[in-house]
C-alpha cells in the first residue's frame, strides 16, 4: 500500500487555496493590488488580510506596501516557495483523487 500524501495545511484552507490559486496564475514576478485580489475573490478586506498574513508568515506570499502617487498601495505576489508549495499541494491532491495514476 502506498503512503497517503499530506496536504499542506497552510494552503488547504479554502480561502488560502483560492488566494494561492489566483496568484499562481500570474507570471513569477507579477504583482496584483490588494483591492484587485479582494474583488476577484469576493472576500472582505479583513478576511483576506488574515489569510494573507498566514501565507506571508509561511513565506508563500510577498506583501509590499508602497504608494501609487499619494495613495497607499499593497502589492501581492506568490513567492518561489509559494509556487513550489502550490505545485506540491496540487500533486498531492491529484494523488489522493486518483491513487492509481502514478503507479
Amino acid at each position: 500500500m502506498t503512503e497517503t500524501p499530506e496536504l499542506d495545511p497552510v494552503i488547504h484552507a479554502q480561502a488560502r487555496l483560492r488566494v494561492v490559486s489566483a496568484l499562481s496564475a500570474l507570471r513569477d514576478d507579477d504583482k496584483v493590488t490588494f483591492p484587485w485580489l479582494q474583488e476577484s475573490l469576493g472576500m472582505t478586506a479583513g478576511n483576506l488580510s488574515v489569510h494573507l498574513r498566514k501565507l506571508e508568515d509561511a513565506g508563500y506570499v510577498e506583501v509590499t506596501k508602497t504608494h501609487q502617487g499619494r495613495t497607499p498601495a499593497t502589492l501581492l505576489r506568490l513567492t518561489r516557495r509559494g509556487r513550489l508549495a502550490f505545485e506540491e499541494y496540487t500533486a498531492a491532491l491529484r494523488a489522493l483523487l486518483d491513487p492509481g495514476a502514478s503507479s
